[in-house]
């Protein structure tokens, strides 16, 4: 999960990352005119925004991104409780909005249940043949059994799973493990997808992750009996960039 927070209160900031950091890659933006622009920039999951940022407004920020036609799910932290201002919060394109004093704890909660929409699951239990992932607890199961992983492994097989049937780039998996600060050179998603590919193998796996040569890497839902695929590549691949 790749998540943007734009949040000028230092003690809530500093709670919001500590809560959020293990859930995935966290950029942050100091100010409105940051926040627009790696809003634009980079592929998030969701983007947590504060109403009042200096510079351009949280609100002002949300209404360029879907002026743009960019569909991240945002969340306005709000400093009012008046139900005009969330209402205009939502007409802006907020998918939700959240007001003070607010539990950490529920922000992260929101945030999954949005992602689950807008990624297609009603559920915190992401399943593909007889592999499953759940989003809140970051375990991974194979046959009700669990799958150890390194933190990578886990990011590379999540995000294959929220963009499942999707050929994703290199260079996605790169800014989904990395956020653009200090890569390493491109193979090395070649090295964690075979580190990956092995474990899976060991647990009668091997054929979830597919190479789309050129391209990238697809996952594909495998139905349990005879291996039928749930995402034929048929009449043409729909390829995820970054």
């Amino acid at each position: 999960m790749r998540i943007l927070l734009a949040e000028t209160d230092p003690a809530l900031s500093l709670q919001l990352k500590e809560l959020l950091k293990p859930a995935g890659i966290l950029d942050e933006a100091s100010d409105g005119e940051e926040a627009l622009e790696l809003g634009r920039l980079y592929d998030y999951d969701i983007i947590l925004l504060r109403g009042t940022l200096p510079g351009l407004s949280g609100h002002e920020v949300l209404r360029r991104l879907r002026a743009g036609r960019l569909e991240t799910p945002v969340i306005i932290l709000s400093d009012s409780i008046r139900p005009e201002d969330r209402i205009h919060s939502l007409a802006l394109g907020a998918d939700d909005v959240m007001s003070r004093p607010f539990d950490a704890g529920e922000v992260l909660a929101r945030m999954q249940a949005i992602i689950r929409r807008t990624k297609g699951y009603s559920e915190s239990q992401l399943s593909a043949g007889g592999l499953t992932l759940c989003l809140r607890s970051r375990e991974v199961q194979v046959g009700g059994r669990p799958l150890s992983l390194t933190a990578k492994e886990y990011a590379i097989l999540e995000l294959l799973m929220l963009r499942k049937g999707l050929v994703l780039t290199k260079q996605a998996f790169l800014d989904h493990l990395y956020g653009g600060m200090d890569e390493p050179e491109m193979k090395i998603i070649d090295v964690f997808i075979c580190n990956l590919r092995k474990k899976l193998t060991k647990a009668s796996l091997g054929s979830l992750i597919e190479t789309v040569w050129g391209r990238g890497y697809i996952l594909r839902d495998l139905r349990s009996e005879g291996g039928a695929r749930s995402f034929p590549l048929q009449p043409a691949v729909r390829q995820a960039v970054a």
